[in-house]
């Protein structure tokens, strides 16, 4: 008996965890030994004995067969799938999902900073790495890399990582310094690239950096996140955990990008969803506020939640509010998600949706647990 059942389930969020030398193997030889070794910070010591023992597991049929009778509790690099793709491809068969977008989970920090060779050649081996682990099995859908800190090369790179049969391209959600806006003219071909290849894009925790400023945590108290460190979400970082995606989309919005490409969409993945219903709000009254004395502003033929409502996509926390959610946005914005393996996902995603859902119509839920996540995917999803 599979986890999920009696529906089709569509996954927006789950993870590769990464094990040391991973991403080397895909790096091309100029950049090979600059690629920073994989580093876990403050998941510390707890961390590195997972690792071990993953490292220890690999290829090893009767420790992965012990693995399936604790698919939902087994978490990170401890979980069936967590780093090697047959198991993967039998961790969906046991989750019963018909398909699931996966995503890195440290690999981007190992390439990341101002040195354009090191960081576009290590976003092509991320992306090699995604397409190769999810190459086997059709349900597995890999995320690409891109930053943007170089529009030419930011476009050679979206037009590589979809050759290689990524379903979605992340970009980072924070500027990088002394960059250009991402509604910037010069990022035109990039976004025209996304549309014409109908494959979407997304913003994910992570993308924004420090989510709230360290001066926050100093609070006299010791650290109390789960995994013993001060890199993991924790209450204060929840709270701004959506901000610089706000003024991410709002800036594609307010700046025309949704308006010049019509047929682009766009999702939040595992940044919660609760905040879209006032920000919904706050788009329109933005357009009414400052649309006098700001032109793109003003001559939008929409309206800025509209933008939203037919173009982007939500994946709320399990245990957010989503029948309310629905209630009050509609049934189009919001999407299922499990974040496997991570623990953040729960050991119980559907049943605790679920729980929130009891007064929701079957047609709402048909799209939150697939149908709006096909629609971003495009391409054929709606019809399998």
């Amino acid at each position: 008996m599979t986890y999920a059942q009696g529906r089709r389930f569509l996954d927006a969020d789950s993870h590769v965890m990464e094990l040391p030398g991973w991403l080397d193997q895909y790096a091309e030889p100029a950049i090979r030994d600059r690629i920073r070794p994989l580093h876990l910070g403050g998941a510390g010591a707890l961390a590195d004995n997972a690792v071990a023992q993953a490292e220890a597991r690999r290829g090893d049929p009767a420790r992965a067969a012990h693995l399936e009778d604790a698919l939902m509790t087994s978490k990170g690099w401890h979980a069936l799938g967590a780093f090697d793709a047959a198991e993967r491809s039998r961790a969906l068969d046991l989750l019963g999902f018909d398909a699931q977008l996966v995503f890195s989970t440290f690999a981007p920090t190992q390439f990341a900073g101002d040195d354009l060779e090191l960081l576009y050649g290590g976003t092509r081996a991320h992306n090699r790495a995604m397409a190769e682990f999810c190459a086997s099995d059709p349900r597995l859908l890999p995320v690409g890399f891109v930053p943007w800190n170089d529009a030419e090369l930011a476009t050679r790179a979206v037009e590589e990582a979809i050759d290689l049969g990524c379903a979605a391209i992340l970009f980072p959600s924070r500027p990088p310094r002394r960059a250009q806006s991402i509604a910037h003219p010069d990022f035109n071909p990039m976004w025209r690239t996304l549309e014409a290849r109908d494959v979407p894009f997304v913003l994910h925790v992570g993308g924004a950096g420090r989510l709230a400023p360290a001066e926050l945590h100093d609070n006299g108290a010791p650290v109390t996140d789960f995994l013993g460190g001060g890199e993991n979400i924790r209450a204060k970082d929840y709270m701004g955990i959506a901000h610089m995606t706000e003024l991410f989309l709002a800036a594609l919005i307010f700046d025309g990008v949704l308006e010049r490409f019509p047929a682009l969409r766009g999702g939040s993945i595992e940044q919660g969803a609760m905040w879209v219903v006032p920000w919904l709000r706050r788009l329109d009254l933005a357009q009414q506020s400052f649309g006098r004395n700001e032109p793109t502003l003003r001559d939008l033929p929409e309206r800025p939640s509209d933008y939203v409502r037919n173009r982007l996509f939500f994946t709320p926390f399990p245990g957010e509010p989503v029948g309310w959610m629905i209630d009050q946005c509609g049934d189009e914005l919001f999407c299922f998600s499990s974040d496997y393996p991570h623990p953040e996902g729960t050991k119980d995603p559907i049943g605790r949706f679920e729980a929130t859902l009891t007064d929701t119509s079957e047609p709402a839920k048909e799209r939150f647990y697939s149908a709006n996540l096909a629609e971003m995917l495009g391409r054929d999803f709606a019809r399998t």
